[in-house]
């Protein structure tokens, strides 16, 4: 029983030195970075107020979100604090600035977070459908997945093409160069990973997983979370030669060994420092390689942050 008491302790220990270690680093180096000081005049339509024959989709640093449709997840007050990454629904995260979304399903297409369960996946299509019908400029990148140990919704390729094939964009690796304005008016890219049925094909109007990449690693450490994703982007081609959308995401994960096990107070050890990662990527000179970063309960300061450096891409100031 001691031993125990002694481990939560030095894993408290650990989780406040990580912080501090991030907290200095931007006492010493500060935050900024090209286009800091840039905000949105419309969030809902920021790419509309970029130049759109010039914002080719390899400057966009896409806003996203981690576990995007968790806002209603579980039981209220006892287990939606477990797994509960986003508190606005789909619809007001794409209203905020969000344009990647990771979405997970289970057999019968509901979302689903482990064993925890939530509406069905229509709702999320719903809310992207209303969103590009009030918009007319903004490219959304929709990754649906099946969540692991979870079998895939039957029909569900059929399902997607059927619900949102007006809008979709079709699989071309030549897209990466062309300016959003040569894309307009199809709006989505659509990214399907099953687990078990065939993966779309190249060419087709869904994108595979070959198309979304990341380097995740399961820790509660912010430090390590932060020095990690730093690691695996320097290692990644430009964005200019490319053919594919690599995340990083700016979020930690509530371990069982560790007292705290709610997303919120977890995830913010590392969710307040986006900038200061922006800023480290100019300065450690990987910030041509920078291309989606995704947050935990997204905020408007993150969106104006990613926004903020594509301007700058499209100004040549980086």
């Amino acid at each position: 029983m001691l031993s125990f008491f002694s481990d939560q302790i030095d894993r408290q220990k650990a989780v406040s030195k990580e912080e501090k270690n991030l907290t200095d680093l931007e006492r010493s180096e500060g935050s900024h970075f090209p286009g800091d000081d840039y905000r949105p005049s419309d969030r809902k339509n920021w790419m509309a107020d970029l130049a759109l024959e010039k914002l080719t989709l390899n400057k966009i640093v896409w806003p996203g979100t981690h576990d995007s449709a968790t806002n209603e997840i579980g039981i209220p007050l006892i287990s939606r604090p477990l797994a509960e990454c986003q508190t606005l629904s789909i619809y007001e995260q794409l209203v905020l600035g969000a344009r990647v979304l990771d979405i997970r399903v289970q057999e019968d297409r509901h979302i689903c977070h482990g064993i925890l369960t939530s509406y069905d996946v229509d709702v999320v299509i719903n809310d992207v459908i209303r969103f590009l019908s009030e918009t007319h400029s903004e490219i959304v990148i929709l990754e649906i997945r099946t969540e692991y140990g979870h079998k895939d919704p039957p029909e569900f390729e059929t399902y997607l093409t059927d619900k949102l094939g007006e809008f979709l964009i079709q699989q071309d690796d030549n897209l990466f160069n062309k300016p959003v304005s040569e894309i307009l008016p199809k709006r989505v890219i659509c990214i399907w990973k099953p687990r078990e049925s065939p993966k779309p094909s190249r060419g087709g109007l869904l994108w595979n997983s070959d198309y979304l990449k990341d380097n995740w690693i399961d820790t509660d450490l912010p430090w390590t979370k932060f020095q990690s994703n730093l690691k695996h982007l320097s290692e990644q081609q430009p964005v200019s030669s490319r053919k594919l959308f690599y995340r990083v995401e700016n979020t930690v994960t509530p371990q069982a060994d560790n007292p705290v096990v709610w997303v919120k107070p977890v995830t913010d050890r590392i969710r307040k420092h986006a900038r200061l990662f922006i800023s480290q990527c100019v300065s450690k000179g990987c910030v041509d390689k920078l291309q989606i970063l995704s947050t935990d309960l997204i905020e408007g300061d993150f969106v104006d942050a990613c926004v903020g450096l594509t301007h700058a891409r499209i100004e040549g100031k980086v």
